[in-house]
């Protein structure tokens, strides 16, 4: 069944909702004071990441595909797998969930950010940080994570013979990206996942609040879509 434009958009924009809501509420049980969760470990973000890539995809990867990620649109759109003048609808949906995803997931915690009183701890619960505070660090990381992440996709669902279970692979693909890549940066692997709840956290008033760090937020931008292109581009040359 083919789907507008206008649909498709509106289930890439609520399954990047519910991915963000689900991925960042897993850093927000562990990062955030008081929480059930508090202190729970990478283990336990890995798997709310994963699952959370997992759960959009199964619902809405027969409608819009399911991309939830402008470096995927795009390096579908540069391999001709996508059309390109569908690709900033596309970006424009992703980043909007993005924002409503994370507004959800501040409203459940808001008693627990109130609480907190690292700056730190409550922008990775928004966005990436590197904790080296080197960009070249953090653009290898990304660069890294989201090639094997896109590499693994397009691998994975070009068959077309099972789909779900496609996914599911897809999100233990994510689970162990987070737990192998995630020191570092985070990671984004994802630039709506960034960029959308870091333009939040930059107007959200919290009571011990630090800086959005828009200066490093270029690097979850550039460095998954090129990481993206030259998976996308690699497996379509050799495959």
């Amino acid at each position: 069944m083919h789907y507008s434009l206008f649909v498709r958009c509106m289930a890439e924009l609520i399954g990047t909702a519910v991915m963000v809501a689900l991925g960042n509420g897993s850093v927000a049980n562990v990062e955030l004071k008081g929480t059930k969760g508090y202190h729970g470990g990478w283990i336990l973000i890995g798997f709310g990441y994963g699952i959370g890539v997992m759960i959009p995809a199964l619902m809405f990867a027969t409608i819009s595909g399911a991309q939830i990620n402008p470096a995927m649109t795009v390096a579908m759109a540069v391999t001709g797998n996508f059309p390109w003048q569908e690709v900033m609808p596309y970006i424009f949906a992703q980043t909007v969930g993005a924002i409503v995803g994370q507004l959800v997931l501040v409203l459940a915690y808001k008693p627990y950010y109130d609480r907190t009183t690292d700056a730190e701890a409550i922008l990775g619960t928004f966005s990436t940080i590197d904790a080296a505070n080197s960009q070249l660090n953090g653009f290898i990381n990304e660069f890294v994570g989201t090639f094997l992440l896109v590499l693994g996709a397009v691998s994975m669902t070009a068959d077309k013979i099972d789909p779900r279970a496609d996914f599911i692979g897809l999100g233990f693909l994510v689970m162990c990206l987070v737990i192998s890549f995630g020191g570092p940066t985070g990671p984004a692997l994802n630039p709506a996942r960034d960029i959308g709840p870091r333009l939040l956290h930059a107007v959200w008033p919290f009571p011990h609040k630090g800086s959005s760090q828009f200066a490093y937020s270029w690097v979850p931008i550039v460095a998954p879509t090129a990481g993206a292109i030259a998976a996308a581009v690699l497996y379509q040359q050799v495959f």
